[in-house]
């Protein structure tokens, strides 16, 4: 009696987790049938912050950026420093316009062209002081254009890179620390970036706690852009704006990967505390993200962004905030449905990658983000990758499955692998190596 009691009780805690984050299942350990057995290792150690991955398609060259040093690559056994930022060391170009403060700003994204081993092209996103002129005050910042997608030439040999072309040039940044909750300089930045099949470039921004920023046409704060290898507007944008814009209305855009089965664009981001979404994109669509001072029924701001009110750090309810200041405003007619959200929490869900390969068995097809959670202002924790069963229509989900990694960890990035493994960056300064069989 008191062994099925306990086992209730523990059945009882799971469900009510469940439903606390939003899950609707769980992970099984490879003993059904179409479950895999996923296993997972550390094939690099001991980095600082890495934050993004490219891999080419033999899987001999692995480049990754680390977002306070700069860009390197693994290749044969051997590690090659290429971009470095000011103040690092080491790296065989050092570009000082590059910097960072130590926030969420930095070198970050890095994608490979779908024509590198011709063209040996590689485009980054980093933070840069080059382009940010005269205007960048803390009263007039929408001219503090602090953030920028270059694109370089790898050596034959991967142990230099050169012909560096700064191919968008005017990505806003926040210079300044605010009144805001983790409002310090290089907020919301951004800086994941993708190239879809057709090879164009897809690059999200951040917000940058400009309130008006994600829906503001002019300004490329907020927004996902599609983009070709010289930084022009793909000719198919829809949006009214800016033609590099594909969709606006967005938070800080920390995934973006591409369905398998349809080539359809997703994003991952997480709330201010509330509502973490998934959301498939829509030419021309808006997130729904408009934390601009007196608009829906908000007064004035601190520092005119309204992303945390109210009472900031205090408790309070998910519910209330979400009022606030919703992450997809139904005020707006264009509005993008995101296609999962987390029940009015928020869990810190950020980059996100499309599983892929029959060794995924039952998972294959399914989006894995990575949740960097810590459990701050009264909302659950994370430091896990779940897997997202979405529905064909992309406007909601079957269930939400942990991924049993065997470790918990704020997993920064998440890119599939040409092996059909998973690797993932994490803040604890490790590369992964996530398996399926």
């Amino acid at each position: 009696m008191k062994i099925i009691s306990k086992l209730k009780l523990f059945a009882a805690v799971i469900t009510s987790l469940a439903m606390l984050i939003g899950v609707n299942s769980f992970a099984l350990k490879g003993n059904h049938k179409g479950v895999p057995s996923i296993g997972s290792m550390v094939i690099m150690s001991g980095l600082e912050n890495p934050w993004d991955l490219a891999f080419t398609k033999d899987m001999k060259a692995m480049f990754f950026t680390e977002k306070s040093k700069g860009l390197s690559v693994q290749v044969g056994g051997a590690t090659h420093k290429l971009v470095g930022i000011k103040g690092s060391s080491g790296y065989g170009m050092q570009a000082d316009d590059l910097f960072t403060y130590g926030g969420q700003e930095g070198m970050l994204g890095v994608e490979l062209d779908n024509n590198f081993n011709k063209n040996r092209t590689l485009y980054l996103y980093s933070t840069s002081s080059k382009y940010m002129g005269a205007g960048c005050k803390k009263d007039n910042y929408d001219s503090c254009f602090g953030n920028i997608v270059m694109k370089f030439t790898v050596a034959k040999d991967f142990k230099s890179v050169s012909n560096r072309v700064d191919i968008v040039k005017d990505i806003q940044f926040k210079p300044f620390k605010s009144d805001q909750p983790f409002g310090g300089p290089g907020a919301h930045n951004g800086g994941r970036m993708r190239m879809d099949s057709e090879g164009y470039l897809w690059v999200g921004t951040g917000d940058r706690h400009m309130g008006i920023g994600p829906q503001d046409p002019n300004l490329i704060a907020g927004k996902v852009l599609r983009i070709d290898g010289d930084g022009n507007a793909h000719p198919g944008n829809k949006f009214k704006g800016d033609k590099r814009v594909y969709t606006y209305g967005h938070r800080n855009v920390q995934g973006i990967d591409f369905r398998p089965s349809d080539g359809k664009a997703f994003t991952a981001e997480h709330g201010p505390w509330h509502n973490d979404e998934i959301t498939m994109l829509v030419n021309g669509g808006n997130g729904g993200w408009d934390p601009a001072e007196k608009r829906g029924g908000r007064s004035a701001c601190p520092d005119k962004y309204c992303g945390y009110e109210p009472n900031q750090k205090e408790g309070m309810t998910p519910a209330i905030r979400a009022a606030y200041t919703p992450m997809s405003d139904t005020r707006f007619k264009d509005l993008m449905p995101p296609a999962w959200n987390n029940n009015g929490y928020s869990q810190g869900t950020g980059s996100a990658a499309f599983l892929k390969g029959k060794n995924w068995g039952i998972y294959e097809g399914r989006l894995a983000a990575g949740i960097m959670g810590i459990g701050f202002g009264g909302t659950p924790g994370g430091l896990r990758i779940d897997m997202y069963d979405i529905t064909e229509d992309g406007q909601s989900i079957n269930s939400v499955i942990h991924m049993p990694v065997g470790v918990s960890d704020r997993f920064r990035g998440l890119r599939m692998g040409y092996d059909n493994a998973l690797y993932a960056t994490t803040d604890s300064g490790n590369i992964m190596k996530i398996t399926a069989e």
